[in-house]
Formats: C-alpha cells, sequence, structure tokens
C-alpha cells in the first residue's frame, strides 16, 4: 500500500512538472515560417516602469513594449501571424532557471545583465540598455566620499539583496572587504528593497538606477552614494541557448540603424521612466 501511495505521489508530481513546463511553450521560429503562424511565450519580472499593470489594468512598461515592437517587426518584415503571451514570475531566480531550461522559442525579460558566464548558458538579445548600480541606504547615513568610508560608516548596517542577481555579488564583496561581521538579509523584488532602505536605518543595498530615481521622486529618504556607482553593465532580452530566434531579435535590434537608436524607442523610455531619468540612459545608450 506504502508503495502504490509513493507511485502515485510521484505521478502527481510529474504531471505538475509536466504541465508547468507546457505552460511555457513557444513555437520554433523555422515552424513559424513553415506555417506562417505561432505563438511566443514571454517571462518576466514585474518592475516599475518596466513590466507593471497600470492604472487601466494593462500589462505594459518599457521592455513589454519592447517586445510587441518585436512582434510587430517580425510580423511586417517576415509576412507572418504571431500571438504573444505574457507569464509573470516573481522570483528573478526562478524567472532566470526556467528561461535556462525551457524550450527554443521561449523569451525572458527582467532587465538581465549580459555576462560571459551568462552567455554559457542563456542567449542574449543585443544590449537595451545602459544600466548603473547605485549604492543605497537611508538618507540618516553619512555619505561615502570613498569606498573605505564605508567601514565606518556603514557599520551596524546589513546587506539587503535580491537573490541571484549580479547585486547580490556587490553586496558580498563589499561585505567581505569592508564590513566582516554584516549580515545579509533578502527581499523578494526590488520594490521590496527600496521600501525596506527607506523604512528601516538597518541596510544598505544596490539598486539599478531607475529604481533609485523614481523611488526618489516619490519622496523615499534614501541616499545614493556614487563612490559605490558601477555603470558597466548591459541589460538583454534571454532566450535558452540556441534558440533559433536569435537572428530574427537581432535583426530587429539592427534594422534602420539601430531599434535602439529610434525616436519610437525612445518616446517608450520617456513615456514609462519620466523624461529625465530616460534622457541619462539615452544618453548611454
Amino acid at each position: 500500500m506504502k508503495y502504490t501511495y509513493l507511485l502515485w505521489l510521484v505521478s502527481i508530481l510529474l504531471i505538475n512538472c509536466t504541465s508547468q513546463h507546457d505552460e511555457f511553450q513557444s513555437t520554433l521560429w523555422q515552424e513559424v515560417q513553415a506555417t506562417s503562424s505561432g505563438e511566443i511565450t514571454l517571462l518576466y519580472v514585474p518592475s516599475e516602469g518596466f513590466s507593471y499593470i497600470n492604472e487601466d489594468g494593462q500589462l505594459t512598461g518599457v521592455t513589454i513594449e519592447l517586445m510587441k515592437d518585436f512582434r510587430a517587426f517580425a510580423e511586417n518584415k517576415y509576412g507572418v501571424s504571431l500571438s504573444l503571451h505574457f507569464e509573470p514570475i516573481e522570483s528573478f531566480t526562478d524567472f532566470y532557471d526556467t528561461v535556462v531550461t525551457g524550450s527554443p522559442g521561449l523569451f525572458g525579460v527582467a532587465n538581465v545583465t549580459i555576462t560571459e558566464e551568462r552567455r554559457d548558458e542563456l542567449t542574449f538579445s543585443p544590449s537595451y540598455l545602459s544600466n548603473i548600480a547605485v549604492l543605497i541606504t537611508r538618507d540618516e547615513i553619512e555619505k561615502a566620499e570613498q569606498m573605505s568610508d564605508i567601514s565606518q560608516h556603514f557599520s551596524g548596517l546589513n546587506g539587503l539583496a535580491f537573490q541571484g542577481t549580479l547585486h547580490e555579488t556587490r553586496i558580498d564583496n563589499i561585505v567581505e572587504t569592508y564590513l566582516p561581521d554584516a549580515e545579509i538579509d533578502y527581499a523578494h523584488s526590488n520594490a521590496e528593497i527600496i521600501d525596506r532602505v527607506a523604512e528601516e536605518n538597518r541596510y544598505f543595498a544596490y539598486v539599478d538606477i531607475y529604481n533609485f530615481y523614481r523611488a526618489a521622486e516619490r519622496g523615499a529618504p534614501l541616499l545614493r552614494h556614487e563612490v559605490g556607482d558601477e555603470a558597466s553593465e548591459e541589460f538583454g532580452v534571454i532566450m535558452p541557448l540556441g534558440s533559433d530566434w536569435s537572428k530574427v531579435m537581432n535583426h530587429f535590434f539592427e534594422h534602420d540603424g539601430g531599434y535602439v537608436h529610434s525616436e519610437s524607442y525612445h518616446a517608450i523610455l520617456r513615456n514609462h521612466l519620466g523624461d529625465e531619468l530616460a534622457e541619462l540612459l539615452i544618453e548611454a545608450l
């Protein structure tokens, strides 16, 4: 009886895993070309300004509109019909791992930094944004003018990170180099990091510059320590390794002098990020 129950339980788990995997199936580009139609499943991590639900209850944002433009390009250029399905995943680690192990027709947007290490397990689009990672605390902390100041100014603070990101690695490095007695706590979203740093004088964290700007516009009591800025990041759309959609994606980014240099894309940035931040990011493209 016990053995039968275990077999039943394993079967249920396998069915559930298969169902979850099938939910994110997408059509290969070669199949789209052969049949002139197909579907794209796109995973995203909810993020203010980039992938969010607006006041009308509609999913929108910079990366959402970018992918809609990609669909329109593919349809117009290649004469195909594409259905676009968006699926949210709250955890960055789960999001990332799902794309890594997903079917070749899957896409993901969550402002994933392009790195050589990640290129070994993912296919990246060309960069759609240059990012600045900024080091923040509550504004009660004395500003660090050089990195060595962190040992004194951040004394008693713990790091706060979004697990599985390069920001977590940056926090690890600060703890190891300047604050060996500090601990690292974890949040489940960038919004949670902003809120906890602003509400409690207990944490330091790294966030993307657009997260800091949007929080500052709302009056959040945050302080940016410019000495900790890291401006070497490029964001890309991700696909499973070897995805045959990569050539189409590259064509999309390269056509008509480059998508990221187009006025239509710049308008998307201004619309969802605000003029000041958009101009800063446009200059870095």
